[in-house]
């Protein structure tokens, strides 16, 4: 794409973000836009540079299984532990969220947006080339944290313990009941990133309150679920048949249900019109 076109766009969503913040209750169609401009930016960025974001998110995302795990090691067998150890789990979206690395499940929805202002088979292609990077480079971040901290000697015996109860949950479940659970946790951190833009200051609030649902509903994702079933797999409690077939490919097609069909399609269904509205004009004016 050409450097004005590139220049056009990000100028287009300042204009819109800042729209947002002005208004106190933006409508559906500023959301759109704001999400819309964010996906496209995505969608033409070099593939090194989200790989290595998307490297790094799989990384940080083992916070949300590390937090809970020493809190569950300190507290006490209790009905309300669970309430204290699930807001652990927030942690580490609120790291990779707000430090703007690249989620597979924010993008079920960011470049989803592009793809159906634009039903064209090349950013179909985008959108696939994308989802494969970033997909890749968070299960790869996974895996390498998982062998780290089983094997890295960093946490004691009572805390590896709680690691391997947390993520027993993982694969505990069935094809079915997984995508299902899977379905509502894409649906979940879909919502979540359609309301980021109108939230301002709010975000780590709204960050925090929709992970640490995901948590306590055990919700399945397929990031944050990857450091638990991998930490199984590195410490011979599980194989990678078990991690494939009873967490990854259910987990992988419930968060994309969730999240393009449930959020993406839907929320764009609302503003279809004003974008066709708005695509019209702007084709007169070029005309």
């Amino acid at each position: 794409m050409p450097q004005r076109d590139k220049s056009d766009t990000k100028a287009r969503r300042h204009e819109i973000l800042r729209t947002v913040d002005e208004i106190a209750r933006p409508d559906a169609y500023v959301l759109h836009e704001a999400i819309r401009l964010g996906g496209d930016e995505e969608l033409r960025r070099h593939g090194g540079a989200l790989f290595l974001s998307a490297f790094a998110a799989g990384l940080s995302i083992a916070l949300s299984m590390i937090v809970p795990g020493v809190l569950k090691s300190l507290l006490p067998e209790a009905e309300w532990s669970k309430i204290v150890t699930t807001m652990g789990y927030s942690v580490g979206f609120l790291v990779v969220v707000l430090g703007r690395q690249q989620l597979f499940t924010e993008n079920t929805i960011t470049p989803v947006l592009p793809l159906l202002h634009d039903r064209s088979a090349k950013t179909g292609w985008r959108v696939l080339r994308l989802w494969t990077i970033v997909l890749f480079g968070n299960i790869l971040g996974t895996l390498a944290i998982s062998v780290l901290i089983a094997h890295a000697g960093a946490f004691s015996p009572d805390v590896q313990k709680a690691f391997a109860e947390i993520s027993h949950d993982a694969i505990a479940h069935d094809f079915a009941a997984t995508f299902v659970k899977a379905v509502f946790a894409g649906w979940m951190i879909a919502l979540m990133v359609w309301f980021l833009p109108a939230t301002g200051s709010a975000a780590p609030l709204i960050i925090m309150l929709m992970t640490w649902l995901v948590s306590l509903c055990s919700l399945a994702h397929v990031v944050a679920g990857s450091v638990e079933a991998f930490y199984l797999v590195v410490t011979g409690a599980a194989s990678l048949g078990d991690y494939a077939g009873r967490f990854f490919l259910p987990t992988l097609l419930g968060n994309l249900f969730g999240g393009v069909a449930l959020v993406a399609v839907l929320n764009f269904g609302q503003v279809a019109p004003e974008v066709e509205e708005t695509r019209e004009v702007e084709g007169e004016r070029e005309d």
